[in-house]
């Protein structure tokens, strides 16, 4: 329950939920409209207000487990001045690079051995090296997660342009399917062993995490 989650680790995942979210949901905004697409601007979008882009479910969801989501960022894709799918691509990955840049923003400190791996009351601020942490990882594992090239993840629109014609049918056919398929590699393929989250995003944030902070 959220009641039972200690104090820092709870102070650490409101932080990226606020931080995270709006700044994942605003690079796609901002990155639209300087493309010439008015369609985030005028729902509200183009703001780092958490309230615009927050989703109940998933901030609840974040604060439980660590792992959530946001409101999707609507864009038009005909209205953008580079041609489709390149602009599409570029305001899809907008999104996972922002939580790249926070990562490492976030883990400067360490880098410059302000605060170690293992400070915790020894800190200027109490807990401040967990919660730097916390905040990390966070936003590696929404990195790695966004970019699966499976719809609705902005991954998919990432392949879709890299990928050859052929590559390109084969995700249109599956994106009917995305969110099941989705359903499953998170919650039904591990229940019989296989699990494959942890392959494609476990582990290169794990890897990720480590090149940061050590």
């Amino acid at each position: 329950m959220l009641f039972n989650l200690d104090p820092p680790t709870l102070i650490a995942r409101i932080i990226t939920l606020i931080v995270a979210f709006s700044v994942h949901e605003f690079a796609h905004a901002w990155t639209a409209d300087q493309l010439g697409d008015g369609t985030p601007r005028m729902n509200g979008r183009l703001t780092l207000n958490p309230l615009a882009h927050l989703d109940i479910f998933g901030s609840l969801l974040l604060l439980l487990t660590g792992f959530g989501w946001a409101k999707p960022v609507p864009v038009n894709p005909y209205a953008l001045r580079r041609q489709t799918p390149a602009g599409m691509m570029i305001v899809a990955a907008a999104g996972p690079l922002s939580n790249l840049l926070l990562a490492i923003l976030a883990a400067v400190p360490f880098k410059l051995g302000l605060i170690s791996l293992y400070d915790s009351m020894g800190t200027p601020l109490p807990y401040l090296s967990f919660i730097l942490q916390e905040f990390i990882f966070i936003n590696l594992i929404l990195l790695f997660f966004n970019l699966i090239p499976i719809f609705p993840l902005d991954g998919e629109k990432v392949a879709e342009y890299l990928l050859p014609p052929n590559g390109q049918d084969t995700l249109l056919r599956l994106r009917p399917y995305g969110p099941m398929i989705l359903m499953a590699l998170l919650f039904i393929l591990p229940m019989v062993g296989l699990n494959v989250f942890s392959w494609l995003v476990g582990w290169p944030a794990n890897r990720i995490f480590a090149l940061l902070v050590q």
